[in-house]
């Protein structure tokens, strides 16, 4: 079984904040490393979903601009199926 791999990380921070995340963790009975993981983790998956939205709203104008209906897209997506 492979080990795990850990990189230490220093942060500075405001003193509230550094002692709101500390009591986070403690509320949520996690470690300070789990919770940066899960907010991390949470910052990079909303971030992606930024990006779609985005690349959805550029799609759509690109689309109005061209005058494609949405039956046409659907067509040109699914075909006949």
């Amino acid at each position: 079984m492979p080990s795990r791999q850990r990189t230490v990380m220093t942060l500075s921070v405001p003193p509230l904040m550094a002692a709101e995340y500390r009591q986070l963790a403690r509320e949520k009975g996690e470690s300070a490393s789990e919770l940066f993981r899960e907010m991390f983790t949470f910052y990079k998956q909303n971030k992606l979903k930024g990006e779609l939205y985005e690349l959805q709203e550029y799609g759509a104008g690109k689309v109005r601009e061209m005058g494609i209906s949405e039956d046409e897209i659907e067509h040109l997506i699914f075909g006949d199926r």
